[in-house]
């Protein structure tokens, strides 16, 4: 795969345009440059903080694009063996740089990396410059801004895994991941509450419902205990009402007899009167 194609197919990834402003990390490790250039790489990547090109075949760099951005730097297993004066001017915020496996032989190759102020961690692993005596210490003396080199610093102390220090684009992406663990973390938090106050909602209608049913009980078994009263009231009263009347019906029962024995008297009176008179 050419470097053009490469980089086309890396940016038809990219959500939002235009595209080149939204690219921050490039890989074209293994594209093959054409006289020391990447086609496709150009200097529209004017955010590119990443930017990967391992054995592509680079002899130089002065035909990389000027990126006032890019911060960490992959050169390493290609053919370069100096004129590095183009990096200070093409990519003034460099703070890593990989330049393992190339044709770097003399300290004084690197002298033009004096420039890259923020320059903080250096790897020249397999270049013959490593064989020299005193290697490390001429580096450091020769870039005092280094805190690293070959991934340890002047005391032999080794670099922290995530190169925390010396990666600004790892602090940055750190920073971002964190921004978005907080986002995601306050929408979940949101939305747990939600959910909460809707289960409290349901819950306090569950309570309301069951209380409008006991009322509702309550009710029925008030009206029913009024009508057991009612019923109860008209039994008690249908009761004494026929009391009454059997009381009634007793004395009508003594009058009629008391003037069955009085007409039975008159009568054997006027017999006896009768009988008188014929004597």
């Amino acid at each position: 795969v050419s470097g053009k194609e490469r980089v086309h197919i890396f940016i038809r990834g990219v959500t939002f345009h235009p595209c080149h402003l939204q690219v921050r990390e490039l890989v074209l490790d293994n594209c093959k440059s054409d006289d020391g250039k990447i086609e496709g790489l150009t200097d529209e990547f004017v955010n590119l903080e990443f930017l990967s090109l391992i054995n592509v075949g680079l002899i130089s760099v002065s035909n990389l694009p000027k990126l006032p951005k890019l911060k960490k730097l992959e050169l390493s297993d290609n053919r370069i063996s100096g004129c590095l004066d183009m990096l200070a001017e093409k990519l003034p915020n460099l703070t890593h740089l990989n330049l393992s496996g190339n044709k770097l032989k003399d300290i004084s190759t690197l002298e033009p990396l004096k420039k890259l102020e923020c320059l903080k961690s250096l790897d020249l692993f397999n270049c013959e410059v490593t064989n020299l005596n005193d290697y490390r210490e001429s580096v450091f003396k020769l870039l005092p801004q280094l805190t690293y080199l070959d991934g340890y610093d002047r005391e032999d102390r080794e670099a922290p895994d995530s190169d925390a220090e010396v990666d600004g684009v790892d602090e940055e992406e750190d920073d971002e991941d964190s921004e978005v663990e907080s986002v995601l973390a306050k929408q979940k938090r949101l939305f747990s509450e939600g959910e909460d106050e809707e289960d409290e909602e349901d819950e306090d209608g569950e309570e309301e419902e069951f209380d409008d049913e006991e009322d509702e009980d309550e009710d029925e078994d008030v009206e029913g205990e009024e009508d057991e009263d009612e019923v109860s009231g008209e039994e008690e009263e249908f009761g004494h009402d026929g009391e009454v009347d059997e009381d009634e019906d007793d004395e009508d029962e003594d009058e009629d007899e008391e003037e069955e024995e009085s007409g039975k008297g008159e009568k054997r009176k006027r017999e006896t009167d009768d009988e008188g008179e014929d004597d």
